[in-house]
């Protein structure tokens, strides 16, 4: 027996003595598939036009060495990370990340441009999630493009936003797992505009055509997902929280909650079980806010661990498709994805730990005394046990281990490019 089960079965004890299983913990989250973002590797360029510019609200910050150059080398970094991340998870793609030698733009892709991905996936065991690139483009103008006033531009990204649709279908076909396919649109002003509504008929309607035609769900489902502003669009954004929660519930589309995408004192822990009475699914991106910044690494903070609470104690984890998005080159790259992906699961297992139905009845007796107690006396169990079996017993790196494989990586792979 080694330390880590040693202790393992101490902590399981521990557990039982309140009752909680954590066998059936363990074997839930086996289960829980995680779409880790491919633009953290690459600082969000894609390969369509990499020396082009960021627009849209979107800057990543730092030189650091290593960055993705070619898709070839992105998918060497993700089988990197996901080596180290205990279970079997998903890739999300934006449309920039195509991998083909054909000069294409964004109004002409298709999915025969993503068959080297598919081919990947296949390989790895892995599903793929999609999302249209409504951003660092010439057709983006004036800060708007499914808003803009003139058609023409309108139309263009009219075009994308059904071709990607396409992309995400072909996804699910062939990988025979349902591909969420992700509408962000970053169309908004600096300053404060005296027509807030047009421009948002303009978006609302543009969406209305992309998704007029209906797709078989067990291939892809459509998202929509909200901003409260970007650089560029600091006082207003025409795809707001309630813009797309009342188009979401409307039009039958998953709603998409990015925890960066709000207030930095606004949670979305919170919305979680109010969208779930009344929308038929919710696309989760987990990321952290920072002041103006909203796509910092994610830590083990306090949210976070709301999020996961939510999702568990409420029964949310089937109707919820999990992300991640967040962007740093101020460190290495793949060690930001292995920090957001490890600790969204810990997050996820320490709410599988509590006696959730025990805490639930002393709620429901108003037995508040018993109810903090029990609350803050879990947070000294000892999960982290709990964890590193769950990493040991699925072959990846256990404690800072991980860490120790990505300063090599670091020196023989990424140092060299």
């Amino acid at each position: 027996m080694t330390n880590v089960q040693k202790r393992y079965e101490e902590a399981k004890a521990r557990y039982a003595a309140i009752g909680v299983d954590t066998e059936k913990a363990l074997e839930k989250l086996q289960t829980i598939k995680i779409s880790m973002h491919c633009w953290q590797d690459d600082d969000v360029k894609g390969f369509m036009n990499p020396d082009g510019e960021l627009t849209g609200g979107i800057m990543a910050t730092g030189n650091y060495l290593g960055a993705a150059r070619t898709p070839a080398e992105l998918r060497q970094d993700v089988e990197k990370a996901y080596s180290l991340i205990p279970g079997k998870h998903k890739l999300n793609l934006h449309a920039i990340y195509l991998d083909t030698d054909e000069k294409v733009d964004l109004n002409e892709i298709e999915p025969r441009h993503f068959t080297k991905w598919v081919d990947w996936a296949k390989e790895q065991g892995v599903g793929l999630d999609f999302n249209p690139t409504f951003f660092s483009h010439p057709m983006m103008k004036d800060g708007y493009t499914l808003a803009h006033p003139d058609k023409e531009v309108r139309d263009f990204w009219i075009e994308h936003g059904k071709r990607a649709r396409k992309i995400s279908e072909y996804f699910g076909r062939e990988l025979g797992e349902t591909s969420i396919d992700n509408f962000w649109v970053p169309d908004g002003m600096k300053d404060n505009p005296i027509d807030r509504m047009s421009p948002r008929r303009r978006l609302m309607e543009s969406l209305d055509e992309i998704f007029a035609e209906d797709l078989d769900e067990r291939y892809t489902k459509d998202a929509v997902e909200s901003k409260l502003f970007g650089l560029g669009a600091e006082a207003y954004t025409a795809g707001s929280h309630e813009f797309y929660m009342g188009y979401g519930l409307t039009r039958n589309k998953l709603i998409c909650l990015d925890a960066g995408h709000f207030h930095p004192t606004e949670v979305i822990s919170n919305k979680l079980s109010s969208l779930a009475l009344f929308s038929k699914g919710v696309m989760l991106h987990v990321s952290r806010p920072v002041r103006w910044d909203s796509d910092h690494v994610v830590i083990m903070d306090d949210e976070l661990q709301e999020i996961g609470k939510e999702l568990v104690r409420n029964d949310l984890l089937s109707k919820t498709n999990i992300g991640l998005d967040f962007f740093d080159a101020t460190i290495n790259r793949i060690t930001a994805w292995v920090i957001g992906m490890r600790n969204t699961q810990k997050a996820l297992l320490k709410a599988m730990l509590e006696p959730t139905q025990e805490l639930r009845n002393m709620e429901n007796k108003f037995d508040f005394t018993s109810r903090i107690v029990y609350t803050e006396e879990l947070k000294d169990f000892p999960y982290g046990d709990v964890w590193n079996y769950f990493c040991e017993k699925n072959n990846v790196p256990v404690g800072l281990d991980w860490y120790t494989e990505v300063q090599k990586y670091e020196k023989n792979i990424l140092s060299k490019r």
